[in-house]
Parts: C-alpha cells; sequence; structure tokens
C-alpha cells in the first residue's frame, strides 16, 4: 500500500534541495525504470502497476528491493509524467568520484550546460556515439533532474560522469583539448585528430573566457543559412558525428 509518507517523500525528490539531502532521484515511465533496474544504479523503491507487474514479472523477481502495487493514477500523482501507467522508481545518486581517461578516448565536457533538456539529450547523444565518460563543470544542470533523465531515455545509466573545475581536470588531464566556436577550424575540413576532450559551452555564451585558454583546437560547424547559432545539444551531435568519422569509428 502506498503510503502518505512515501507519496510525501516521492514528491519531495521534484526538488534539488531534497534529492541533495536523501541522495536519491526518481526515475518514471516503463523504458528507464527497466534501463534502471537493469543498471548498476541501486534502486531503493519501486512503484508498479499491475500491468507492468504481469508484463515484466520475471524481471522483476530479481529485484530485492522494497516494490508497491499502484494504480496509474497514483503513480501520476507521485512523478511529473502526464501519463504513466507503468512505474517509477527510486534510486541512490552515485558518489561525485573522478576519473582518469585513458589517451584513446573520446571524452565529452559541458561548461555551464544550464537546460536540462539540453543536458540530457547531450548524454542521450554521448550513448549514441559510444561516448562513455563525461565530465561537467560544477554550474552545469545537475545531472539527476527530472528532466533530464527524462531526455536521457535511459542513457543516463551507461555514461560515467562528474562533475568538477575544468581548469584544474584538463591541466591534469594533459589530454588534447577541442572547444566548439563560431570561429574556428571548419569540422569538415579536418584531416585527422587525436582522441581527446570535447568541450561544449553555456548555451548563451559559449565556452567561458577560463576554459577557452586551454582548447588547443577550435573546430566550427561551417553554417550555410543565415541562423545565427545552433542549438548546444544539435551542435554536439554534429561534432559527434564527425569526431567519431576522424577517428574511423
Amino acid at each position: 500500500m502506498l503510503s502518505k509518507n512515501t507519496v510525501k517523500f516521492i514528491k519531495s525528490l521534484h526538488q534539488k534541495k531534497y534529492r541533495s539531502q536523501s541522495g536519491q532521484f526518481f526515475v518514471e515511465g516503463e523504458k528507464s525504470v527497466l534501463e534502471v533496474l537493469d543498471s548498476d544504479f541501486l534502486v531503493d523503491l519501486l512503484l508498479v502497476t499491475e500491468n507492468f507487474q504481469q508484463k515484466y514479472a520475471r524481471r522483476l523477481e530479481r529485484f530485492k528491493g522494497e516494490k508497491i502495487l499502484v494504480t496509474q493514477n497514483q503513480l501520476e500523482q507521485v512523478g511529473q509524467f502526464q501519463s504513466n501507467d507503468s512505474a517509477l522508481a527510486v534510486v541512490t545518486m552515485k558518489s561525485n568520484e573522478a576519473f582518469t581517461p585513458t589517451r584513446d578516448e573520446l571524452i565529452l565536457a559541458l561548461d555551464e550546460v544550464r537546460d536540462p533538456g539540453n543536458l540530457g539529450t547531450i548524454i542521450r547523444i554521448a550513448d549514441w556515439y559510444g561516448i562513455k565518460k563525461m565530465v561537467f563543470s560544477l554550474h552545469t544542470a545537475e545531472f539527476y533532474n527530472p528532466k533530464v533523465i527524462q531526455a536521457s531515455m535511459g542513457s543516463f545509466t551507461r555514461v560515467k560522469f562528474f562533475y568538477g573545475d575544468l581548469q584544474e581536470v584538463f591541466t591534469k588531464w594533459r589530454l588534447p583539448v577541442y572547444g566548439a566556436f563560431l570561429k574556428g577550424e571548419n569540422i569538415h575540413e579536418m584531416k585527422s585528430i587525436s582522441p581527446g576532450v570535447i568541450v561544449m559551452g553555456n548555451e548563451s555564451n559559449g565556452i567561458s573566457g577560463e576554459i577557452e585558454k586551454l582548447v588547443n583546437h577550435k573546430v566550427t560547424i561551417p553554417a550555410f543559412g543565415e541562423a545565427e547559432s545552433l542549438n548546444v545539444a544539435i551542435a554536439t551531435a554534429i561534432l559527434c558525428d564527425n569526431f567519431k568519422r576522424l577517428l574511423g569509428a
């Protein structure tokens, strides 16, 4: 039975303050819940409809946490989806641990990307192109924001990430750093690249001056029309596609 306290707790996770205090976040919808159940995230609580329970009975047998049978209406009351007839999971956040990349990896770095929808889409793009590691500036949108989780479409379970001071990180790594700028080398004319870090900047201001100083290679996506700029997620996809092509992936 779904108690009032449980409802209150899950609703509190809509706010960053309470996610940070509890160290937990929530995932909703059939696809994303199945993805997180099959990942290395720790699922603490699972709310499921009878239909979801019957459809995935065998997979749910492996789940050892608390599970509560609920109605579709109850799911929609505690979550953010207007329509959810499947499941919602309460999940433990991972610790913010820095990683050390190898010299043959392509890493994606985000410098002050503030929009949760953009962050979630970029995570999905990274997953599509097989980029497994990401690093975010301290003021980039929160990874566990429900809009980020939703936009990533389950890809949040397959990327390793941490938040840190990008200046310190890049100085320590000593890898090639490629930055997306309006004025840089045409990505279509580049003949070869080395694995390293692709930096994408803030939606309005681009890459900050401090990080620009650490960029070894400024690259640009050529424009053929009159638009002033591209959405950061779209630009990320175009650059990832070209980088993978140049690396012979």
